[in-house]
């Protein structure tokens, strides 16, 4: 009976109709809407309801265009109990308006085929999928995107019903329409955006899919691709293999370069995002080729990427005319050896990017992904004729093209000027042979497929032969979770598995293209990449030979005791500067202080104890003072000694013994306090120090002090009367100098009690802007305030005692010691004088413990010698030389006293009158 159907409905539909109509499913499945109320996007169950209303539509013009057109689409059909959808680019894309221009042997033929060969090794293997046959029906993609989509759609019709109720045959009956086959899964397709257009479709109707070559980042996003798996590394493993590349090396600082188009920008973008994420690696420039570059385009590119000159490594995702293009504008600028290139795969291991550009590629890193050629394909692919392969209806077309001949076929007119095919053409040995490198790909996807068929079948049909009534239909999204659980070796002998995503582990080989040192210029197989890196760098060689890896950094290595100020938004550079001063290199960005009592390490990469010092005896500072002390003590010895031997005799008693003895020993005391000042410090010494550094100077001013107070006393009172002040004897002269030291030691002990000696020592002291000199100074804890204050009970008795020896300047020198004392007292005070601004002018400087330990002892002992010689010395020089001179004289009483006072009070008077130009004639009252 005619079967013919007449077309009731979408008249004069034709097949640019679908094509034209595809688009709008993609829209639809990607896009936003437009509502009254602002921008609503889509959910996926609208998305997915809309897109199925438009694949009802798209099938029922795809029905009718090929009803009118009395075929179906181009393809292959193998029978089998199972049916795996393939799609290829078996033509290459056709001019406008047209859909598929010239048969692509390779890309095409060669992985239909390594298809077609998987499909064999499967149904002959009798552990895999036993009494399970696998059918196919393969498609052909031209590619392009659209075209695929459409010829896609044959894998899911058999999972819409049609209404066919407006179809009738010539006879009025309704048509047999044969039920297509269900396909279970697909393998392919080739290029990315083939692979998104048809797995959009797909994943509405639950197929999954197994990619052999298609690589795009986003078909990684398992939110939109659930369904699509691939046995192929995305190009974010490629870019995550160069960035491992690029720190193995120490580089830090690149430049990218990417060819205008998704293969160069989607890698360069990868390649950016996991730098960022990885930390450490910084992009000095990213540069675009764009897609028609104008003249001199190329040399631009040179000159920008000099302008960061120290990021010598080049990351370059691009085809191979524009790799060889720029190789050749480096060359032109005379900067052979200059860059170092890590290329991508498209760079790989091929020969035409570095023809005539040798010297400017050497030291090139290259990464392909790890393949293998499959010795059994090549068996198989050249044993192939147009006698035993009729099954791949695009044979004889790849015959045609591969032999350069023509066949005779119906319909088709014979070229005059082309050689006839004669069919006993064989491939390799009349051609040219090489195995495409994705065939390993193509082969793993079909095997993926079964082993997933295979577990599945072991799961829901045990024991069961052949496809039982749970795998009938077969379960989309349970054949997926059987697809993602696969782990077997594949034709290379490699693992195949997919991880969460559906991406297949990253596996690349890392070559360097070298020409020095080696026997075979060329690629050099130098690591690999699986998951991580495994880089041989005693394999690697540069410009020259040269075995050092060169570098690429924005910024140096500070030297030691140096440390990194970031260059702010660029964190690969810094400038160095050094750790000053105190200053350590606490990180590698960071100054710190060396606590108080260190010092920097000459390399200022930490810190040393700092030295401790003290004044030594044999210093210069130390040597003076003990000298003059030394000589002071001696002949303070020598004084004392002989007043003890002479010590009833006139001069001595004439004196005052009792107090001449409690001065002498405040003198040799203040000797004696230079050794205390040198000695080493300790909590003894430092006791002793606050004892007697004043309590020296205070006894022997106390005691020339009520000296000079009892002088001026008796002869004040003998002015007034002839009887004699009170206290004047040895015994109260001696009590008055002992309560006027007890104020001196009792500030000591309440000194001591309020805090007790002890020994410190001072950093601050001897602290230079150059550490190396610095010194820590072990010293009592006597500050110069607190040294003053010790001192100042001894300066106020001086000063009062220097007020008493003016007041008794008049008084005559036969009866008193008035005149030495003053001498004494006005040196005295000279010395001190000189004393202050010496101490504290020193203050600031490194050599001040010194310096101020000197003077002070210097001072001290000046003092005593003045002390010493003006009132000792010149009565023991009558005591040993003039002996006959130390006679008892005529004692004279108070009253005697009294009128020697009165009289030289008098003359006093006059003289002064006689100055001023006044004399007057007194009568002598003393008659």
């Amino acid at each position: 009976m005619d079967q013919s159907v007449k077309e009731e409905a979408w008249p004069g539909v034709k097949s640019s109709d679908l094509v034209l109509s595809v688009p709008l499913l993609v829209l639809i499945m990607t896009s936003e809407v437009q509502s009254s109320d602002g921008r609503v996007s889509l959910s996926w169950r609208h998305r997915t309801r809309c897109g199925l209303l438009w694949l009802l539509l798209l099938l029922g013009i795809s029905a009718r265009s090929w009803a009118q057109q009395g075929t179906q689409p181009q393809s292959i059909k193998i029978e089998g109990d199972i049916t795996l959808g393939g799609l290829f680019p078996v033509h290459s894309r056709g001019p406008v308006g047209v859909p598929c221009g010239d048969v692509k042997r390779e890309k095409g033929i060669h992985r239909l085929e390594a298809m077609l060969y998987a499909l064999d090794q499967i149904n002959s293997d009798p552990d895999l999928l036993p009494n399970i046959t696998l059918g196919a029906r393969i498609l052909d993609t031209c590619s392009r995107d659209t075209y695929a989509l459409e010829q896609s759609l044959t894998f899911v019709q058999a999972l819409i019903q049609k209404d066919t109720s407006d179809v009738r045959c010539s006879n009025g009956e309704p048509p047999i329409i044969p039920k297509p086959e269900r396909v279970v899964g697909v393998i392919g397709a080739s290029g990315s955006s083939v692979s998104i257009m048809v797995a959009n479709v797909l994943r509405l109707f639950s197929i999954p899919q197994i990619s052999y070559a298609s690589t795009a980042p986003e078909l990684s996003d398992n939110s939109r691709y659930e369904f699509f798996s691939r046995v192929v590394p995305p190009d974010s493993y490629q870019a995550q293999a160069m960035v491992d590349i690029v720190k193995a090396m120490g580089w830090n600082y690149v430049s990218t370069l990417a060819s205008e188009g998704n293969y160069g920008e989607s890698g360069v973008d990868a390649f950016l995002q996991i730098s960022r994420e990885a930390g450490g690696l910084c992009i000095a420039q990213s540069i675009k080729i764009p897609r028609e570059p104008r003249p001199g385009e190329f040399d631009k590119i040179i000159k920008r990427l000099m302008e960061t000159s120290n990021a010598r490594g080049v990351i370059i995702f691009a085809n191979e005319d524009d790799i060889w293009r720029v190789l050749e504008a480096a060359k032109k600028a005379n900067l052979t050896g200059h860059f170092l290139f890590v290329g991508s795969d498209s760079w790989g291991a091929k020969s035409s990017p570095v023809q005539d550009q040798e010297e400017v590629a050497e030291g090139a890193v290259t990464i392909l992904p790890k393949r293998a050629s499959i010795d059994g394909f090549d068996q198989y692919f050249t044993s192939r004729s147009l006698e035993n392969n009729r099954r791949n209806i695009w044979f004889a077309e790849f015959w045609e093209d591969d032999f350069k001949c023509k066949l005779t076929r119906p319909g088709i007119k014979y070229e005059p000027g082309r050689r006839k095919c004669t069919g006993d053409e064989r491939i390799s040995r009349d051609s040219q042979y090489e195995q495409e490198g994705k065939v390993q790909f193509v082969i793993d996807a079909v095997y993926a497929m079964a082993h997933a068929l295979h577990s599945m079948h072991l799961d829901l049909c045990p024991g069961s032969m052949g496809v039982c009534e749970k795998m009938d239909p077969v379960e989309g999204r349970m054949l997926l979770q059987y697809i993602r659980s696969v782990n077997f070796n594949g034709s290379a002998g490699t693992g195949v598995m997919f991880n969460e995503n559906g991406d297949a582990p990253g596996r690349y080989d890392i070559f360097q293209y070298q020409l020095s040192n080696v026997s075979n210029p060329g690629y050099q197989f130098i690591g690999q990449w699986t998951n991580h890196l495994r880089l041989n760098p005693e394999e690697m060689q540069w410009s020259g030979g040269d075995r050092n890896i060169p570098e690429s950094v924005c910024s140096f290595p500070c030297e030691s005791g140096e440390r990194k100020k970031m260059v702010k938004g660029v964190p690969c550079c810094w400038h160095c500067e050094l750790c000053d001063g105190y200053q350590f290199l606490l990180d590698e960005f960071t100054c710190d202080m060396c606590p108080f009592n260190m010092r920097p390490l000459k390399n200022r990469t930490g810190c040393r104890p700092t030295p401790i010092i003290k004044l030594e005896w044999s210093s210069p500072w130390a040597i003076i003072p003990v000298f003059l002390a030394i000589l002071g003590i001696l002949a303070t010895t020598g004084v004392i000694v002989t007043f003890v031997r002479f010590n009833d005799t006139p001069i001595v008693r004439a004196s005052g013994r009792e107090l001449s003895y409690v001065l002498l020993t405040g003198i040799f005391l203040i000797y004696l306090i230079t050794f205390l000042m040198i000695a080493e410090p300790s909590i003894a010494v430092c006791a002793f120090r606050r004892l007697l550094l004043g309590l020296g100077m205070c006894i022997s001013y106390a005691a020339m002090l009520t000296k000079t107070n009892r002088i001026y006393r008796i002869f004040e009172q003998g002015k007034k009367s002839v009887t004699p002040p009170k206290f004047i004897s040895p015994t109260s002269q001696l009590i008055i100098t002992f309560i006027l030291i007890s104020v001196q030691l009792l500030g000591v002990f309440i000194w001591f009690g309020v805090m007790p000696p002890h020994t410190i020592i001072d950093y601050e002291e001897q602290k230079p802007p150059n550490p190396e000199f610095a010194r820590g100074v072990l010293k009592c804890d006597m500050s110069d305030l607190s040294l003053i204050l010790c001192l100042s009970y001894s300066i106020v008795l001086m000063i009062t005692c220097t007020v008493y020896a003016i007041k008794s300047r008049g008084v005559p020198e036969t009866f008193n010691e008035a005149k030495p004392i003053g001498f004494t007292m006005y040196t005295t005070c000279i010395i001190w004088l000189a004393f202050v601004p010496i101490f504290f002018g020193t203050a600031q400087s490194t050599e001040k413990m010194f310096i101020q330990t000197t003077t002070l002892t210097v001072s001290m002992s000046l003092s005593a010698t003045v002390s010493l010689g003006m009132l000792y010395i010149p009565k023991v020089y009558v005591i040993i030389f003039h002996p006959e001179q130390n006679v008892q004289k005529r004692k004279r009483s108070f009253k005697a006293v009294a009128q020697a006072a009165t009289v030289s009070t008098r003359l006093s008077q006059k003289s002064n009158d006689k100055q001023n130009g006044e004399s007057k004639i007194e009568p002598d009252r003393s008659q």
